[in-house]
C-alpha cells in the first residue's frame, strides 16, 4: 500500500492531461489543480490505506478546507480514490457533494479513471 497515493495522483494527472485540463501537484497544500478555459478542479487524493474509510472522510475534510473563500462558479472539486474506497468516498450523500461541486474519481490498479460527477 505504501506510495499508492503517489499512483493514484500520477494516473488521474494523466487522465485529466487527456482530456485537455493543465495540471499542476501540490499547490497550496492541496494534491492536484487543473485549469481547463474558464474551469478549475482542485482535488484531495487518497491511495490505498489500512484505514480508508476514516483516510476518506480526513480528505474531504482537507477539500473542504481548501475551497476558497470567495465563491468562484467555474470551480469544481473532488475527491480521488482507488477502487477500494469507492463506497467510503460515495457515502457522502449525492446531493451533499452536489452542493458543494465535489465529483469522486476512481482510479483503478491499471490506471484507468471512473468519473462520478454530481450535477
Amino acid at each position: 500500500m505504501r506510495g499508492d497515493e503517489a499512483r493514484v495522483v500520477q494516473s488521474f494527472c494523466a487522465w485529466l492531461t487527456d482530456h485537455g485540463w493543465d495540471v499542476s501537484t501540490e499547490v497550496d497544500f492541496c494534491d492536484v489543480v487543473a485549469r481547463r478555459a474558464e474551469e478549475t478542479l482542485y482535488a484531495e487524493a487518497k491511495g490505498r490505506t489500512a484505514a480508508i474509510g476514516l483516510d476518506v472522510d480526513t480528505m474531504y475534510g482537507q477539500l473542504l478546507r481548501r475551497m476558497p473563500m470567495t465563491s468562484d462558479p467555474s470551480a469544481r472539486y473532488a475527491v480521488v480514490v482507488p477502487t477500494e474506497a469507492r463506497s467510503h468516498a460515495l457515502r457522502v450523500p449525492a446531493a451533499v457533494r452536489a452542493s458543494l461541486r465535489i465529483d469522486v474519481y476512481v482510479v483503478a490498479q491499471d490506471g484507468t479513471v471512473d468519473a462520478v460527477i454530481t450535477t
